[in-house]
This record gives structure tokens, sequence and C-alpha cells, in this order.
């Protein structure tokens, strides 16, 4: 079954942020904003599609590596290798040449977020579970660079990818044990090497993943097999998720890192927020805690 293209020409941008490594957009319902990070700038940001405001706040730590919304309307963010909520400090992990990056939150309050090698290439990285009262458990190591979590509709699937090892895996969830089993390959670039980056679900169960210096989206079947393609206009797209009132406006966050100046010449658009309309409907987000 062929897959079918989207043109660049339908990829709009919602905000000229020129991100160094813009990253984790999360719509929020209460805010009715999109919220996403610059991990290398260390700024959290918020877009309002109703007015066009455009807010930023900066952060004094080496690396803003991502956020989660929380249960009581505010924001976990992930500085350094520390999870960071209002006057609370979660230590993920400690002693090694590593940030905290890709997370997300599971339907009963729980974190699932991993951590990624600063070198890009030793496995030093693991995922972990972490609760809202702060407890914090590892699922397993062997990573370099974690991305890609994602659960499918049903609460059945966790979706996850070493981007710095080309492959996304699936795992069977238990959503009321907070359990992972049956670990298996869901997408293989090995050979090509091409960077799978961060992903989210969409209502029908198809799994969006951007593809860092590989230009596109692509939209997994639950199967495995890919049905869209969309050609972007920057070699960088890192993350996205689905937003608006309807949700049906997908949100791009992407990159001017790793860009010599002849690239950002032809590729105005690199590290900007992008947006894509009526390609399909999200998911909600759940909220940590």
């Amino acid at each position: 079954m062929s897959a079918n293209s989207i043109s660049p020409r339908k990829v709009e941008t919602a905000v000229a942020s020129a991100d160094i490594l813009g990253e984790t957009p999360l719509w929020c319902d209460r805010s009715r904003k999109l919220w996403w990070i610059d991990i290398d700038g260390r700024l959290h940001q918020s877009f309002d599609p109703a007015t066009g405001a455009h807010h930023v706040t900066s952060y004094a730590c080496q690396f803003l590596g991502s956020q989660a919304l929380t249960a009581d309307g505010a924001h976990l963010l992930a500085r350094d290798l520390t999870l960071h909520h209002r006057q609370t400090v979660i230590e993920v992990e400690r002693g090694l040449d590593n940030r905290l990056n890709d997370g997300r939150v599971d339907a009963r309050g729980r974190l699932w977020i991993g951590t990624m090698d600063n070198q890009l290439h030793r496995p030093n990285g693991a995922l972990y579970r972490v609760t809202g009262d702060g407890q914090v458990v590892r699922i397993f190591d062997d990573v370099i660079v974690t991305n890609g979590i994602a659960f499918s509709p049903d609460h059945r699937t966790l979706y996850f990818t070493d981007t710095r090892r080309y492959r996304t895996f699936a795992f069977d969830f238990d959503l009321d044990d907070g359990v992972i089993r049956n670990r298996r390959l869901f997408a293989d670039y090995s050979a090509s090497q091409e960077r799978p980056d961060g992903a989210c679900v969409d209502v029908t169960g198809g799994l969006w993943t951007a593809f860092f210096s590989g230009g596109r989206v692509v939209r997994y079947r639950p199967d495995g097999t890919i049905d869209t393609v969309i050609p972007l206009p920057v070699t960088n797209p890192t993350c996205l998720c689905f937003g608006g009132s309807d949700l049906k406006t997908l949100y791009l966050t992407t990159a001017r890192k790793f860009l010599d100046q002849q690239q950002l010449s032809v590729e105005p658009r690199a590290g900007h927020l992008l947006a894509i309309h009526g390609v399909a409907q999200g998911l909600p987000e759940h909220r940590f805690g």
C-alpha cells in the first residue's frame, strides 16, 4: 500500500522563533496555547493562536530538556538531570554526562522520560517512570538518545525511539500497573541511519514521527506501515503534537542546530514553529500528578 504525500505548501509558519533546538510541543486545553521549548536556548515558550501572542521565559541551566503539563495547571520542566515543578525538584539521574530528553505523561499521570548521552554516541541513557509523589523508577538502560515516547489511544502500547540507534520500538503497556513488556521493533532505519525523533499519536492510532536531518514527517499505521509523508521546508524537524480547539492542527518544532550558514540561508524557516491544518485529529495531553 503506497503512502500519501502532502504538499509542503500546506506547511505554515506559526511563530518565527528561530530556535536553536526547538522541542516538545504540547497543546494546553486550559490556556488554549501551544507550549514548547528551545533546549539549547533554555527557553520555555507559548503561542496563542487566537491572538498571535508569543511569550518566552528563559531558565538558568545548561539544557531545558523537555516539559509536561501538570494537574494543577503549571508545567513540569526538565532542567539538565532534574525535574522542576513550582518548588518541587525531582532528581532523575546523576553522575553521567547525560541530560533529560523526551518524555510523555500516561493516563494515570505518570511521566515516562528518558535521558541521553551528551556526546550522542554512548549508550549512557535510560528510560524512567516518575510518579506525582516524586518516585523515580528506572525501566531500562542502554539508550543513546531517548525520543518518540507516545501512547496508543487505547493505552495498550508505548512507543519509544532511540534516535541514534535509528530505531523505534513498541511495548505492551499495562496502564493500571505502569509496566511495559514485549519489546519489539516497530521501525528500523539502522541501514540508512535516518533519525526518527519526536512523535505523537492521533485519534485513530496513527503514530506521527519527525525525522531530524530528514526534512519530513511520516504517519505510521499501528502495524508499522507508512501511509502519509509530509515533506518539509526545513531539514531538522524535531517533534510534533496536535493542537487548536479541535486538535486538528499539527504543530512542528524545528532546529537550526547543526546547519551551517549556507544551509540556513536557503532554509529561512529553520528553527521556527510550523503548523499544518487538517491532516488528522489528535488527543488531549495527560497531566503529570
